[in-house]
């Protein structure tokens, strides 16, 4: 399931910056953005995500490493021989942090949820559109029914999660629930407090089924400019955070700075992108999207701002699987054969004001960033002398992730820059199909008879060959129709304080739950 990863909210001090560092056992850690709710089936960002991961738990997970699916929840399932019954068996030892057992039923609630058209989450429920059903069949049993093969069936219903039935039902809105700002799951850490525009805080589960985390509390602060953040980093005030690639390269080096932070690079499943507006007049025709692309110097743009840290890429595939097409290669930047395109579809000063017009509209937009994202802003700031030089003007409009995210929901944006994070399987149906333009991820509103046959036939096929082969097709028809800009696949540049041991880079990267603290570690 591919979540948002560009995010962005004002900042605030919280207490431990009044008092000075925090405990040991502690875990302070940035977050760029807050989340606007903490439920699981309703909340799109990736910073939510790595809130809730530690409360909420599905049936199964996915191994770090091997990246195979294993028991989390679910100690075993069976799988009928068509492929269209997965039977999960529960562990008889989970527990809410309220006291009350986890069973069958709770994961049943949440796949109601789940398809409840009233409920808020549009994302998750296209993956569920193939699933006739769920049933309990006793208290740690239950059966999911398919109505046709998805070859993702076991990964989506095993990703279920286990909800808090018996205090869900006590709400009358589940969109509005209480339990949105404190919630109450199963995982290895409990919700503890939430002081909106400043921290989240998370308590270790003593009563926890499975291995206990060493680190007591997971404190998380919204921090917005990354200047800010860096800043307390160095006063010891977080001890987790994603650096950028000028951080990274520049502004960490000291030996005062290395003998307290360790730094790690990894990649995992992403890529950003600049999304046009299909609905809007200025961006319908296919040649005016390429001519934009080819107006974004990608190559200077990762070498000047990115440092290099990075890939370009060409289309939603990860660009270190095999669905994605290597032979494509990017439109280059050029500036002549975007002028040559844009005339070419009556893109031209006709009233001589040195703004590009057709049928009395001037080629004239808003480009809608998050606030507090640096490398936003300094794309911006490329993208709109680029566009100036061959007459088309581009307006900069920064706003908080709440107001940034409800205009993208709405569909009320001309261009906008964002992230996707990424699964480790290929289902583009969330993203691309004609389905979700109205009310799912395809903020962008690009539709297309044979890539609507394309990802349908993706979800039938189990053939790994055969998804390989339809996604290559579909990676050339979004290169082709430029409905995003694809700019680049990006390393996780992190920053962690040497306390902590025991910090494994895992293929699907860092898990803090097996991290032990070093007490003896001093930075004398």
């Amino acid at each position: 399931m591919a979540t948002i990863t560009v995010v962005a909210v004002s900042f605030g001090a919280c207490h431990l910056e009044q008092v000075g560092r925090h405990p040991t056992d502690w875990l302070v850690e940035r977050l760029r953005g807050e989340p606007d709710t903490l439920n699981p089936l309703t909340s799109t960002d990736a910073y939510s995500s790595s809130i809730l991961d530690n409360i909420y738990e599905p049936l199964l997970q996915r191994n770090r490493d091997t990246l195979e699916l294993e028991p989390l929840l679910a100690e075993s399932w069976d799988i009928s021989e068509d492929g269209l019954t997965i039977t999960f068996h529960m562990r008889k030892d989970v527990r809410f942090t309220d006291g009350t057992p986890a069973t069958a039923h709770d994961v049943e609630y949440a796949y109601r949820k789940i398809m409840d058209t009233k409920v808020d989450c549009p994302h998750q429920r296209n993956y569920y559109r193939d699933v006739k059903d769920a049933k309990v069949l006793d208290d740690h049993t239950i059966r999911f029914t398919y109505k046709e093969p998805y070859f993702r069936a076991l990964e989506i219903c095993g990703y279920t999660p286990c909800l808090p039935r018996h205090l869900f039902e006590q709400e009358e809105d589940f969109n509005k629930s209480r339990l949105n700002r404190e919630p109450i799951g199963t995982g290895p850490y409990k919700f503890s407090e939430w002081i909106t525009g400043r921290k989240i805080v998370l308590e270790k589960n003593e009563d926890y089924w499975g291995d206990k985390p060493k680190i007591k509390r997971r404190l998380y602060k919204f921090i917005n400019l990354d200047s800010t953040a860096l800043i307390e980093l160095k006063k010891r005030h977080l001890d987790l955070m994603g650096l950028r690639a000028l951080q990274w390269v520049k502004q960490t080096n000291k030996p005062r700075f290395k003998r307290a932070f360790r730094k790690e690079k990894y990649y995992t499943p992403n890529y950003n992108y600049i999304g046009w507006n299909i609905r809007r007049p200025l961006f319908k025709d296919k040649r005016v999207r390429r001519a934009m692309t080819m107006l974004v110097d990608r190559e200077k743009i990762l070498k000047t701002i990115l440092f290099g840290l990075g890939e370009v890429v060409t289309g939603p595939a990860y660009v270190n699987s095999p669905y994605y097409d290597h032979d494509i290669n990017p439109w280059t930047y050029d500036p002549a054969g975007a002028k040559k395109l844009l005339e070419e579809t009556g893109w031209a000063d006709h009233d001589g004001d040195g703004i590009r017009d057709k049928d009395g509209i001037s080629f004239k937009f808003e480009f809608l960033i998050s606030s507090g994202s640096t490398f936003a802003d300094q794309l911006s700031t490329v993208l709109q002398g680029e566009l100036a030089k061959v007459g088309i003007r581009m307006e900069v409009r920064r706003l908080e992730w709440a107001t940034f995210l409800k205009l993208i929901e709405e569909r009320d944006f001309d261009a906008v820059t964002l992230g996707w994070s990424l699964g480790v399987e290929t289902d583009p149906f969330q993203l691309w199909h004609s389905t979700q333009a109205d009310q799912g991820s395809n903020f962008v509103g690009f539709e297309s008879e044979e890539t609507d046959d394309i990802i349908v036939k993706n979800r039938r096929t189990f053939d790994l060959d055969g998804r390989i082969e339809l996604m290559k097709r579909f990676h050339a028809i979004l290169h082709d129709e430029q409905p995003y800009t694809f700019l680049f696949c990006s390393p996780s540049l992190v920053v962690i304080h040497n306390r902590f041991d025991n910090v494994l880079v895992h293929k699907l990267g860092l898990d803090v739950r097996e991290w032990t603290i070093n007490r003896a570690w001093s930075e004398e």
